[in-house]
């Protein structure tokens, strides 16, 4: 596996190639796909509390022989915690579910709310509430400074709602995290992100669904 790395915009180094756990729920299988692709060298691995199998991914990474300090760990908060009184502590819900003292990259996951009781797979648009993007953000900000992540970023953002916010940032974003393949290239929103400093992470490279 290539040490290629990409310096984020607050200096932290992240592996530029990483394996996605999205839809990896079968158990005993996606352990040891966590075992055998850092055997393999893979060292940045992306999680979510939305995909439902954080538990598996922290037994596995405990029985890896890497040093944490090694591994470049992400996830991403559910929409139904933007609330900012709620994002200290979804950090330490996905913090305990991964067995970690800390996460290298923590992602709002898509730029809307929901109401905290609501379920983020399957919500009514009645569900949805409004919590300014930058209220979230800023709870974000303030947990950089309790050391338990190291970067912050967002996923599913578009160049129109990264323009309002960047100004307002006292952290710009280090990443933001969206699908991209050759079928869907966004080619403007990564010159844009570039330009701003912001790493773009893609997933679904290989074309998602269409192959």
């Amino acid at each position: 596996m290539t040490d290629l790395t990409i310096k984020l915009n607050n200096g932290e180094l992240m592996p530029a190639i990483g394996l996605g756990t999205w839809r990896a729920n079968e158990s005993g299988l996606l352990a040891q796909t966590i075992k055998t692709a850092i055997g393999l060298g893979y060292r940045h691995i992306d999680c979510a509390k939305l995909y439902g199998n954080q538990e598996e991914i922290g037994k596995a990474l405990k029985e890896v022989d890497v040093p944490r300090k090694d591994l470049f760990i992400v996830s991403k908060f559910e929409e139904n915690r933007h609330r900012p009184e709620l994002v200290a502590g979804a950090l330490d819900e996905i913090l305990n579910e991964l067995q970690l003292e800390y996460l290298d990259l923590l992602l709002m996951h898509w730029p809307y709310a929901i109401k905290p009781e609501a379920n983020a797979m399957s919500f009514a648009s009645s569900d949805i509430e409004n919590v300014p993007i930058m209220d979230t953000w800023r709870a974000m900000e303030d947990l950089v400074s309790t050391g338990k992540v190291r970067s912050i970023g967002v996923s599913n953002f578009n160049q129109t709602i990264l323009e309002k916010m960047i100004p307002q940032c006292r952290i710009v974003p280090a990443v933001n995290q969206v699908e991209i393949h050759p079928y869907l290239q966004a080619k403007e929103l990564v010159k844009f992100c570039k330009k701003s400093g912001i790493a773009v992470t893609g997933y679904c490279p290989l074309g998602g669904r269409r192959v």
